[in-house]
């Protein structure tokens, strides 16, 4: 099966709105303390700012991603970071207490390495696949 740019394309964008919305539901638009209190590192209110600029810059690259080679590496190395990251929460921390502080930020702990492992897979496979083709 050869999947075509653009399905790829709706692929960037889908990481793009995944990093938007999902960081301001959860988030409530940057009121939910609990997010940033139980990784101050990662999660502050800065750093979550910082993961919807990055969904903005999914969004924008879509339409042009096949001549960005080495921008589709630095994505995949950003989504393996945060993913490794959230790993490595998730095995030193209780969701229970995330959750029995507020459902929303246990929903968010729960599941947005899980969004980060499948997008890290997602761009390296676009960067594999561009590697290829030139």
């Amino acid at each position: 099966m050869k999947i075509n740019n653009k399905l790829l394309k709706k692929g960037f964008v889908l990481a793009g709105l995944m990093n938007i919305f999902g960081v301001l539901i959860f988030s409530r638009i940057f009121t939910n303390a609990v997010i940033p209190e139980f990784d101050n590192q990662a999660m502050s209110n800065f750093g979550l700012l910082m993961i919807v600029l990055w969904g903005f810059v999914f969004i924008a690259v879509s339409k042009n991603f096949q001549y960005l080679k080495w921008l589709i590496a630095v994505f995949t190395l950003e989504k393996l970071i945060y993913a490794a990251h959230w790993t490595k929460w998730m095995t030193t921390n209780n969701l229970t207490d995330v959750f029995e502080k507020d459902k929303m930020a246990g929903i968010f702990y729960t599941i947005y390495g899980i969004n980060d492992w499948i997008f890290f897979v997602f761009f390296l496979f676009v960067f594999i696949r561009l590697t290829r083709e030139r």
